[in-house]
């Protein structure tokens, strides 16, 4: 349930997006009427583009909070090393998925005058490039391997 917005909300594009993020997750929930819809790229290329966002949001909010509260930032350091590790997984998924709009060779062949930023499937590339060059920086490769809470026998 979202809560009614108040005339002194110091947020309210975060509270649009979180609200878009709900509405996309109902609409993609299973209906009576049909079978659930699988995901597919275009899906998983906004979604990458929100955890994107999200990290450089946490990124600097963790760095102008720990220095007047050291716990409350190490809280916030290791929910970005965990929005990371989510961001990371959404990329590969997105890798997985077959591509359904262009041919392989369409996928491949960069039109610059078409499109400045390159091919739609290099985009997310150059996204999870530039957010995990950040995020090296500030993390140590023990820390970016994800935690196992299975009991190994």
């Amino acid at each position: 349930m979202t809560s009614p917005t108040r005339p002194d909300d110091a947020h309210p594009y975060l509270r649009a997006a979180s609200a878009g993020i709900r509405h996309h997750a109902r609409s993609q929930a299973p209906s009576a009427t049909g079978p659930p819809r699988p995901g597919d790229r275009s899906h998983l290329d906004v979604l990458h583009a929100h955890l994107a966002a999200l990290l450089q949001l946490l990124d600097r909010l963790t760095a102008s909070t720990r220095p007047p509260h050291p716990a409350a930032g190490r809280h916030l350091a290791t929910a970005h090393t965990r929005l990371w590790q989510a961001t990371s997984e959404v990329h590969a998924a997105f890798h997985m998925l077959p591509s359904t709009t262009v041919t392989d060779a369409e996928a491949t062949t960069c039109h610059a005058e078409q499109l400045p930023e390159g091919p739609p499937v290099l985009t997310i590339c150059q996204r999870h490039l530039a957010a995990g060059h950040v995020v090296r920086r500030k993390t140590t490769p023990t820390d970016l391997r994800p935690h196992t809470t299975a009991c190994v026998r």
